[in-house]
């Protein structure tokens, strides 16, 4: 039988009723003189059988266990109104056995006249002992249901008047019953409504509901302030079912709720947790972990969430450690809930201009990798971004006492904990509660106290906790960020100085968008007599180990460039350094080191253009070949010899030698750039070349176009870099040059004719200093070397001075004693000029110098 069916069935009259137990009438002399079906039916004997005799043939005088209690004898229900003398007897069946039973006795009126033998004197009941038992237990469960229970019980009638309540429910309201019966549900609890969707809002729609169809309702959640907690929302799981008696008439609505308030704020405080590690921290960066704890916590925490970090947090630097005058903070996150956040007195205005302008700050999700510009101007931690308000706090403000102890305060409706992480304070989280309405908008007034509880304190010392890891982590992080980037700016050149040779325009764009930095490079490096000598490489890898790696290469490409090698020379020894065996690269204690953390993968092209005989020589080891687009807009990929991979070693380099007419543009770029997961290296090279081919557009923006294209939003999973060079011409306005015997009259013939075109140029300053340069040079050349020679002066951005020979040998700069009567020609030539140096040719070698100009307009 269902519990539903068990309890349509169940009968609160009692085993001793009368309508129910088995009755004997009984005369003055205990003779049985009634005896009734029940009693048939419990002891076996039939009326006739039992009429006449006495009641001790079945019912032994003697009691089997002594007296039951009058309460749990069971006087309810119809009958008559005092059973007395209950007693637990041992009875016997017709068939001979044994029973226990519970009895009572009833005497019947005029008792005090006295009854004859065979008139009723009085009635017996009788019932086993197990039936009153199970009936007792049922008493009990109800007795503990109105007096015991948690859950509160009420009886609404009709019309919604409340006709009788348990004692919890009395808890509830604070007050007897007697003092709230007969009021509507919807008077008891003011603006409560029910938050459960798709029912109605009121108690009063929802009972109404119940008695209209019958059918029950399980587990609503209802939200409201009880009278015996005024100013406090209370959650109960309520259910309703109507209420009928034995012929269908419908007599009210039962409801049953059971205060869960307490559960459900804990429910709230672990799914706030849950939450947070869900949220708090997504990002390495301390303004979007500041944001993330406050949106966190004004949802269904507190009013308003304020989060000032220390200066040094958003820059990287040490945690702040001293007394909170020491401490520099910054707001950079205020959240609160719509129509109750009001800004703290005295605070200034987060978006006054220039207010506390910070490097390295900026707004949640600001992009901080370099970009599209130089490297030298990618914006990053360590540069100027969006600024932060600073924030300075009275002596006794909660805040400074927070700081001044190291540890949480709860000021009333104000509660601020410090940012602990990285061994001092990052900062401090106040969390605030006001009047306002309920964040979420679940009830017209708030449904907390505006204070903070034990648990509330608790559960915000670890959301503070989460986000002091996280904005430390950040810090950390911004601090080796910083430290990188640094690194990186520093390996690649910080600018590109203009160049009378060429006009360039370059993009970096690293792969590793954590450190950004990667183990791509180029560079753009000066050689003698105006050349210009172009680089592009690639390493293995990303972050920081390929990029120190780069940085060293670049080191030794431009110590090997500013020795005039040719590019197949330079990649040569470059190859060799990269391939030296570990056992030759040792510290000062003979431990072995790495020079280079690369054996094979390292890839270089390294070209040098000649702007006054308009060619460029290259070659490349393992790297792809360069674009070179012609003043027509044709574009090419010279077939230079490929070369292996920097760190194989043994195996020869090639040089190629090109003409490149003035306004031709070479391309230099990095397989980042043309290849990708989606397509091949030659559709990469079809794109550049399509891009490159518009002659119309600046350098700046064909650079721009080529990166959209070919790395839209930066999707390329390796290191990315790409130089455009556009080449120009020296004419014979600003070069001379003169082929001269090897002989002695050759120095006066060279000085005459330096002199004369320094005199054309309007260089009359440096003619005496040219004069002593070229004496010296030419006449070294007759005395050592071999004709013919040859004499060129370039006028550039400085003044140029190069004499040629045939020989082999490089002139030493030496220090001559007081009785020598030579050797200072060239100490004096060092002093006259800025630079000076040697680079050899297939014919022989050119010593060349290179003097400063003069101011424009001196003289």
């Amino acid at each position: 039988m269902s519990a539903a069916n068990t309890a349509e069935s169940a009968d609160f009259r009692g085993p001793l009723d009368i309508t129910r137990a088995a009755t004997m009438v009984l005369d003055a002399e205990s003779t049985v003189i009634g005896w009734s079906p029940a009693a048939a039916e419990l002891l076996g004997y039939a009326p006739s059988d039992a009429l006449g005799r006495p009641v001790t043939a079945f019912l032994p005088e003697r009691p089997a266990g002594g007296l039951l209690p009058v309460e749990a004898a069971g006087t309810a229900g119809p009958g008559p109104p005092s059973l007395v003398g209950n007693e637990i007897r041992l009875a016997r069946t017709r068939d001979g056995r044994e029973l226990l039973v519970a009895t009572a006795t009833c005497p019947l009126p005029g008792g005090a006249e006295g009854h004859g033998p065979g008139e009723p004197d009085r009635i017996l009941v009788a019932s086993e002992v197990e039936s009153l038992l199970h009936w007792e237990s049922r008493i009990a469960l109800l007795q503990g249901l109105a007096t015991q229970s948690p859950v509160g019980l009420a009886i609404y009638d009709t019309d919604l008047r409340l006709s009788w309540s348990n004692t919890a429910y009395e808890r509830e309201m604070g007050q007897p019953l007697a003092a709230f019966r007969g009021k509507r549900a919807d008077e008891l609890y003011g603006t409560g409504s029910f938050v459960t969707p798709g029912y109605p809002r009121m108690l009063s729609g929802v009972m109404r509901q119940v008695l209209d169809t019958g059918e029950p309702i399980l587990d609503l959640h209802f939200r409201g302030q009880p009278p015996s907690d005024p100013g406090r929302y209370h959650l109960w799981s309520c259910a309703y079912y109507r209420l009928e008696d034995a012929h269908g008439h419908v007599l009210g609505v039962c409801e049953d709720a059971f205060d869960i308030t307490d559960r459900y704020r804990v429910q709230e405080r672990l799914t706030l947790l849950v939450e947070a590690g869900r949220r708090i921290g997504t990002v390495l960066d301390v303004a979007n972990t500041a944001e993330e704890i406050a949106g966190v916590a004004v949802e269904d925490f507190a009013t308003t969430v304020r989060v000032d970090v220390t200066r040094a947090a958003v820059t990287g630097e040490t945690a702040a450690v001293g007394s909170p005058a020491d401490m520099s903070l910054l707001r950079v996150a205020e959240r609160s809930a719509p129509g109750s956040g009001t800004p703290d007195p005295g605070l200034p205005d987060p978006g006054q201009a220039g207010a506390g302008e910070l490097p390295g700050a900026g707004p949640p999700g600001a992009d901080d990798r370099p970009g599209t510009g130089p490297p030298g101007a990618a914006r990053g931690p360590g540069e100027p971004r969006e600024p932060y308000p600073p924030v300075a706090y009275p002596p006794g403000s909660p805040q400074n006492r927070s700081l001044a102890s190291g540890g949480l305060v709860l000021d009333e409706g104000t509660l601020v904990i410090p940012l602990r992480g990285g061994g001092g304070v990052l900062g401090l989280v106040t969390f605030d509660r006001g009047t306002g309405s309920d964040a979420a908008g679940r009830a017209p007034a708030p449904d907390r106290p505006t204070t903070f509880d034990n648990g509330e304190v608790a559960l915000a010392d670890e959301l503070a906790a989460r986000a002091a890891v996280s904005i430390d982590n950040a810090r950390r992080y911004t601090r080796e960020r910083t430290a990188s980037l640094a690194l990186q700016r520093q390996l690649l050149p910080h600018h590109l100085p203009p160049r009378s040779a060429v006009e360039t325009a370059h993009r970096y764009l690293p792969a590793d968008d954590v450190t950004g930095v990667g183990g791509d490079w180029f560079d753009v490096i000066p050689l003698s007599g105006t050349r210009v000598g172009l680089v592009v490489g690639d390493v293995v890898g990303h972050g920081l180990r390929a990029a120190a790696t780069m940085g060293r290469l670049r080191t030794s490409v431009r110590a090997f460039a500013q020795l005039d090698m040719a590019p197949d020379e330079l990649l040569t020894r470059l190859d060799d350094l990269v391939g030296q065996p570990a056992e030759d690269r040792s510290d000062a204690y003979g431990g072995a080191v790495e020079t280079y953390d690369v054996t094979t993968g390292a890839t270089c092209l390294y070209a040098v253009y000649d702007p006054v005989s308009r060619r460029c020589v290259m070659a490349r080891a393992g790297h792809l070949p360069p674009a070179v687009v012609g003043p027509d807009g044709r574009v090419s990929f010279p077939d230079l010899p490929a070369g292996p991979p920097l760190g194989l070693g043994g195996l020869p380099f090639e040089s190629m030698e090109i003409d490149l007419p003035v306004d031709s543009l070479l391309a230099l770029f990095t397989d980042g750039l043309v290849e990708a997961r989606d397509h091949d290296i030659g559709r990469g090279l079809d794109t550049l070349g399509r891009v490159l081919g518009d002659r119309t557009a600046s350098l700046e923006e064909l650079c721009d176009r080529a990166v959209s294209e070919l790395v839209p939003e930066g999707t390329s999973a390796d290191d990315t870099a790409l130089l455009l060079v556009r080449t120009r011409e020296l004419d014979a306005e600003r070069v001379a040059d003169w082929e001269l015997t090897a002989e002695a009259v050759s120095v006066g013939r060279a000085r005459e004719l330096a002199t004369g075109q320094l005199e054309a140029w309007g260089l009359e300053e440096l003619v005496f200093t040219t004069q002593l340069v070229v004496s010296e040079l030419v006449t070294n050349a007759v005395r050592y070397a071999g004709g013919p020679l040859g004499l060129r002066l370039i006028r550039d951005r400085t003044l140029v001075c190069e004499v040629a020979d045939t020989g082999h040998t490089s002139p030493h700069l030496r220090h001559s004693a007081a009785d020598d009567e030579g050797g200072r020609g060239l100490f004096i030539v060092a002093q006259l000029v800025q630079r000076w140096g040697t680079r050899y040719t297939p014919t022989g070698k050119t010593i060349w110098t290179e003097q400063a100009l003069p101011p424009a307009g001196a003289g």
